[in-house]
Parts: C-alpha cells; sequence; structure tokens
C-alpha cells in the first residue's frame, strides 16, 4: 500500500515539549499545531468555503449529532459524502455527538448501551450508540472520526468522573471495533482514522488511567475531551500537564473544544497539535475581533468615527481595508456584512496565530515568541 494511500503522522520537531507536526491523509498534509474551523452542519457560519481555505485552513470540524437530525447521514452519502455536499477537497473531523447530547438535548438517558436523546430541533428520540456513531461518520465520509464519549459538567465529585471515563472507555473499544468492521466491508478507507477520547474531569489519577487505557488500543490519534466547561484556563492546563506524558509521542493529540488565542498558546506550550472552537466565527458575528494587537469590540462608541484599518498586520484583506468606523456601524446595524466581515477577519487571525507558531517551534524561538505574542494580545486594541 502506497504511503499517501495512508493515514500517517510525522513528529518533525520539537521545542521544549512544543511540537511541529504534520498528518498525512490522502486529501491532504494537515500542518501541526493545527486549528480547524468548526463547520458544524456542514459550513463555517458566514463563510464561503473558498474564505476557509484561502485563510489556510487543512482542515475543519463537522458534527455527528447535527448532521443526523438535519439532513441526515444517510441523505449525505446518498448525495456523494460530506466532502462533495460541502465542497470542501480537504480532511475533515467529525465530532462523535456526545458533548451536543449532553449540552443541547432536551431530554437524556445514558446507560451502557448509548445515549438515548430528544432532538431539539423537534422533539424526536434517537438512540446515539458507539456503532451508530461510527455508522454515520463513516457515511459521512470523514477523514477523521471520533469515539463516542460520556461528557460530564464541572465540577462533577470523583465517582461521577469515574464512572463516565470508565463507560468512555468501553465505549471507545466499541467505537474501535465497528470503525475496523466498517473497514473490512469498505465502508471505510485506509486513509481514514479514528481517534479515542481521554476523560476523567479534572482528577490527575483518572485522566492517567483513561489516558494509558487508549493508548493501549493503538488508535491513530487521541483527544483531550471534557475540558473548556468552565473550570478555568488554569486548572485546564494543570490537567493537560496531568494527561500529556500518558499518551503516545508518535500520534497527534487533540484538544477539543479550546479555545482563545492565550489557551492555543499555552497549550501547544505543552504538546498539543489540533484544537477546534467555534470562538473566531461566534465572537465575530457578535462584534468581537482578534487582531496581532490584541481583541477590538466593534460595538464600543469609541470605534465609532474611527477611519483607521481594523488590524494592518492582518494578511486578510477585509482587516485592512475596511475602517473600524464602518464595522462599527454594520455591527450596531446588525448587517450581515458585519458578521461576515468578521468572521473572516478572526478565521485568517487564528490561522496567522498557528502558522506563527509552527514558524517558532522549527527555529527553536517558541518560548520567546509565546511570551512576546502573550503581552500583545493581552492589549485591548
Amino acid at each position: 500500500m502506497a504511503e499517501n494511500e495512508t493515514f500517517h503522522y510525522r513528529l518533525l520537531g520539537i521545542d521544549g515539549t512544543a511540537r511541529r507536526g504534520e498528518i498525512v491523509t490522502p486529501r491532504g498534509v494537515i500542518r501541526t499545531p493545527a486549528f480547524m474551523p468548526v463547520g458544524t452542519v456542514a459550513t463555517v457560519k458566514a463563510l464561503y468555503p473558498e474564505q476557509v481555505r484561502d485563510a489556510g485552513a487543512d482542515i475543519l470540524l463537522g458534527n455527528t449529532y447535527h448532521l443526523m437530525l438535519r439532513p441526515g447521514a444517510e441523505r449525505v452519502a446518498r448525495l456523494g459524502g460530506l466532502h462533495k455536499f460541502m465542497r470542501w477537497e480537504k480532511p475533515i473531523l467529525t465530532d462523535s455527538g456526545g458533548f451536543q447530547v449532553m449540552s443541547l438535548s432536551k431530554i437524556r438517558k445514558i446507560n451502557e448501551e448509548g445515549a438515548l436523546f430528544q432532538s431539539h430541533l423537534d422533539g424526536s428520540r434517537h438512540m446515539l450508540t458507539p456503532e451508530r456513531s461510527i455508522e454515520i461518520q463513516c457515511l459521512l465520509g470523514s477523514d477523521i472520526q471520533m469515539q463516542l464519549d460520556q461528557c460530564i459538567e464541572l465540577p462533577a465529585e470523583r465517582p461521577v468522573a469515574e464512572k463516565a471515563m470508565e463507560l468512555s472507555l468501553r465505549w471507545a473499544e466499541r467505537s474501535q471495533q465497528a470503525f475496523e468492521a466498517h473497514r473490512a466491508d469498505g465502508r471505510a478507507g485506509p486513509g481514514q482514522a479514528m481517534f479515542g477520547i481521554v476523560q476523567g474531569g479534572i482528577d490527575p489519577e483518572l485522566r492517567r488511567r483513561s489516558a494509558e487505557a487508549l493508548a493501549a488500543l493503538d488508535l491513530k490519534g487521541y483527544a483531550v475531551g471534557g475540558l473548556a466547561v468552565g473550570e478555568g484556563h488554569e486548572l485546564m492546563l494543570q490537567t493537560l500537564e496531568a494527561t500529556l506524558p500518558f499518551l503516545p509521542t508518535g500520534k497527534p493529540r487533540y484538544l477539543m473544544g479550546v479555545g482563545t488565542p492565550l489557551d492555543l498558546i499555552e497549550s501547544v506550550r505543552r504538546g498539543i497539535d489540533m484544537f477546534d472552537c467555534v470562538m473566531p466565527t461566534r465572537n465575530g458575528r457578535h462584534g468581537l475581533a482578534y487582531t496581532w494587537s490584541g481583541t477590538v469590540n466593534l460595538r464600543n462608541a469609541v470605534h465609532a468615527e474611527d477611519t483607521s484599518p481594523l488590524d494592518p498586520e492582518s494578511s486578510c484583506a477585509a482587516a485592512r481595508d475596511y475602517s473600524r468606523a464602518y464595522l462599527h456601524h454594520l455591527i450596531r446595524s446588525g448587517e450581515y456584512l458585519g458578521a461576515m466581515i468578521l468572521s473572516w477577519v478572526n478565521t485568517v487571525y487564528y490561522q496567522e496565530l498557528m502558522a506563527a507558531m509552527r514558524a517558532a517551534i522549527e527555529e527553536g524561538r517558541f518560548v520567546t515568541w509565546a511570551e512576546e505574542t502573550k503581552a500583545r494580545i493581552a492589549a485591548k486594541a
């Protein structure tokens, strides 16, 4: 089998514990550290696929829960798969739906079989099992598929976190078996991969046990889940430090649902390779822009007559060409164009941030770069 037909990870360099690598897939190379724009329902909100691609994104994220409810995984498969459906030729990672079952469904019941929930759209009832989650992801045709896991709200008592962690491990084994069965019958190809998800709340012992058990399954990659749910920045970093030493160095590491530029920098410093978060587009729709001089709230009246560009350092034409006064007007007026421009600006910024981190690691200056950049983005431009 030719190398370019398979999924594999190449670790290209280390600076401290920050890692520079590549995830090689038949649909293209994912340069790491990487940030995945969130295309939950087969669209990155307010952006054309071409804008996401031109911003520098090598991969984006879709979601099993949302796509199974609308338009339906079987329909997407009949229409040629998720890549063709949304005109995105590069890799796609699909989340398993576990987090959305916890956070969005009206009624849910978790048992050994899976998660019984009521749709937030129409109240219809569904059972999402590890096997069904993998089946949906195979129908969608995603390049990286996630095991179904049980997400819990934090803070949580240790017995609650332990029970959810152990159930997630059993679901990881079932997800792996289902994925291999789909691969055996041709519904999953050699260029596709399944990742496991480390759980355990903020308990270091539970995180270690989860990481070690998942590593024993010899999966293609590993995610750290169950964070960025209210535990705070420092506890998140402490949990990463308690988890990452027990994950294989030769596999990609993905921190789910994170986060702010500061979160990304500090997580890369500790050895994370992949991220996703709705912040760039969600905050953009609400008037918050990320720039190399800090965040800018375009709703504020101070920008009403400011003719300066949003960010002259940005590679995004919109950040350089439109005045802050005009963007303030669009946001305060509720015009669609304001949300579109700021989503574009923020998506480009996040990709520029990742590119800068990759360069700093390659050149052995990540720590210096990180401290200088954190000082700059801590400002309020």
